[in-house]
């Protein structure tokens, strides 16, 4: 029988740490002056007393390191559990929102979707904006650790192919996420701070900026009004750009930089990639915008840039309602929400470095069709990638699209018409926010969903935002089995 005390007790601690966050909001609150700094001080109190509980009637069990079933069980258990804790101030504040609604906001702000069901975001208080942030933000930090430490060890999505980057971790799983957290944390704080000051200068408010930051590093899209970041214009627009596409790099690459390995950056195959489709991708779209519509090419360039890398990106943020823009670009943006950013980043969905597997197997199987003589072996990066590798990424791909027509499938048995159930599915599944349609796209929210449709939608942000295997396993019989 699997012993849950040493995972009981990470939770706990990182429920209690959730707790003492909430105290920032509360400072916001007292600042502003509304009178709900109390909301932030009883939901911290709660928090932290669970979880300082729960860890210390843990603490007995705890070891040296965990072991891989206990592993699978912290990396699902830490992303129910916090939304539930998270989804306080939601109750109790001033939105007074309903648990369904609460648990969707914070599941939406931990895994860094971004879908929304709140609206008059302009005059919500503060502390609610700002907690809207920190949930983003912590969730951002939280699963650059669980991609860099925790799924390539589990062997999930081809995340394997990352353990020869510099962080063995197997048998002492814990002790060495503590380590390779604290250097990448310092960058992630780095970067944010950075991203904060730009977006001082160039005229944001500085709550806006702590907030805009937060969630741009984030990748997360969460804004302070309801028009997202249409409020902001010009040299912001292509701030963020820049931030989100920096957020969207492989953080590892970021700790090697800093460490004296300066071709590090330049030298990933992914990040080439990444950059490069975002550069055709941009391309092809401000040809479109001036091609039909009486576009600036500045403004064409800007606009295409910054939704692109928004969503490609997975922070869902919007400048401008795409929707109206025609077919063309609709179906653009959902095919790009299904690309990702970089392995061990804070972006989502299927990742640029699963494609470019994929590639490389089709091309190895063609040149064997050609050449039925020749030893081929498909390549990334220079390495030859193994059977193992390769086979978790065929499972992924397969599993990611079955997972969207079972979810898009159940959502249209709500009531949801097709455009809607189908961009729902793969907005939650790839964690970018918004979907497409008048209900759920760029310029609306997730509120008008029903109860049922909100719960299958947290569920798909949750499976998407751990790469589905890693959920999946937990409900197999093997998995089970001593």
């Amino acid at each position: 029988m699997t012993d849950m005390r040493p995972v009981g007790y990470v939770i706990g601690l990182l429920v209690a740490i959730l707790g003492a966050t909430m105290m920032l909001p509360m400072l916001a609150d007292l600042i502003e002056g509304r009178g709900e700094w109390h909301v932030f001080l009883e939901s911290g109190v709660i928090t932290m007393l669970t979880g300082v509980v729960l860890s210390i009637s843990c603490s007995n069990g705890v070891g040296e390191g965990l072991t891989i079933r206990q592993t699978f069980l912290l990396t699902t258990g830490v992303w129910v559990a916090l939304p539930l804790f998270g989804a306080i101030p939601f109750l109790f504040g001033e939105t007074e929102l309903r648990f369904v609604d609460a648990y969707f906001e914070a599941m939406s702000g931990l895994t860094t979707t971004g879908s929304t069901v709140l609206s008059g975001l302009d005059n919500l208080p503060q502390g609610l904006l700002l907690w809207r942030g920190l949930l983003q933000w912590l969730g951002g930090i939280g699963i650059i650790v669980v991609a860099m430490v925790f799924l390539p060890e589990l062997r999930v999505g081809g995340m394997q192919i990352f353990r020869s980057e510099g962080f063995e971790t197997m048998g002492k799983i814990l002790p060495r996420a503590q380590e390779i957290a604290g250097q990448i944390s310092l960058i992630y704080v780095f970067l944010t701070f950075v991203c904060a000051l730009v977006y001082a200068a160039l005229g944001m408010s500085f709550f806006d900026a702590v907030v805009h930051a937060m969630t741009t590093i984030a990748t997360g899209g969460f804004a302070n009004y309801d028009s997202s970041f249409a409020v902001f214009s010009g040299p912001t627009e292509y701030a963020a750009a820049v931030f989100m596409i920096l957020a969207a790099l492989p953080f590892v690459r970021y700790v090697q930089f800093a460490n004296g390995n300066t071709n590090s950056l330049w030298q990933d195959s992914q990040i080439k990639t990444f950059l490069a489709t975002i550069l055709v991708l941009v391309a092809v779209m401000a040809i479109f915008l001036v091609s039909v519509f009486p576009h600036h090419w500045e403004q064409a360039f800007r606009e295409s840039l910054f939704n692109i890398t928004s969503i490609i990106s997975g922070t869902g943020y919007a400048s401008v309602n795409y929707m109206t823009w025609g077919n063309f670009p609709v179906m653009l943006f959902f095919l790009i929400g299904l690309i990702g950013g970089c392995a061990g980043s804070t972006a989502c969905s299927i990742k640029i470095f699963r494609y470019q597997l994929l590639f490389a197997s089709i091309k190895t199987q063609i040149s064997r069709i050609r050449s039925p003589h020749g030893v081929f072996n498909p390549r990334y990066d220079g390495r030859t990638i193994g059977p193992d590798v390769l086979s978790s990424v065929m499972s992924f791909f397969m599993f990611f699209v079955l997972s969207m027509g079972v979810l898009a499938w159940a959502l249209a048995l709500t009531g949801l018409d097709f455009i809607t159930s189908v961009s729902g599915a793969a907005t939650a599944l790839a964690n970018v926010g918004p979907g497409l349609g008048d209900q759920i796209g760029p310029a609306g929210n997730f509120a008008g969903l029903s109860d049922t449709a909100k719960w299958l939608l947290s569920i798909g942000m949750l499976v998407g935002r751990l790469e589905l295997l890693a959920v999946y396993a937990l409900f197999t019989v093997q998995f089970w089995r001593s």
